[in-house]
């Protein structure tokens, strides 16, 4: 069984008047894993269904309410139809663990290379790749997209085993 675990990075909070800019997808089968990110123009339906071929679950944050209707209304695409998914964030509040996932991760103790990073800042790392064309503004997005997602099965593993604290 693969599974996926998935974040997205946008240009705001609404997908009507806002872009995908970045997905992060961290594969794992047999305590494998392989990361991947689609970022600008790859983001598309196409990209996203085939680097998600074989998984049988995703993984996300919110998702439910965030990413994957974000993704089904920029994409067209219901990641909901043929495969499994589970937000881990009410896993943590059935453990009492509330908040946005930078909060939880700092309560059960994960650490990130970029602890001072937010949604905000990813959006003006974004306009300043794409306006004044700075990589290492796509670098360091792209470096916190990459800690969400890969953090997230660390998050997975502690809730599901009920070692949240």
């Amino acid at each position: 069984m693969t599974e996926a675990y998935l974040d997205i990075e946008t240009t705001g909070l609404s997908p009507y008047d806002s872009i995908i800019t970045v997905i992060g997808i961290y594969l794992v089968k047999d305590e494998q894993g392989r990361f991947m990110q689609l970022v600008g123009e790859d983001v598309t339906a196409e990209n996203l269904l085939e680097a998600l071929r074989g998984v049988s679950i995703i993984h996300t944050y919110n998702g439910s309410r965030f990413d994957l209707p974000f993704i089904q209304t920029r994409l067209g695409i219901d990641l909901n139809e043929g495969f499994g998914h589970c937000d881990l964030m009410y896993n943590c509040w059935r453990l009492n663990l509330f908040g946005g996932l930078k909060r939880v991760e700092k309560v059960l103790g994960i650490d990130r290379r970029l602890p001072d990073m937010n949604g905000l800042e990813a959006v003006r790392l974004w306009w300043r790749y794409a306006n004044d064309y700075d990589e290492n503004a796509l670098r360091i997005l792209c470096e916190y997209n990459r800690e969400d997602v890969i953090n997230l099965k660390s998050l997975k593993e502690r809730v599901q085993n009920n070692k949240a604290r």
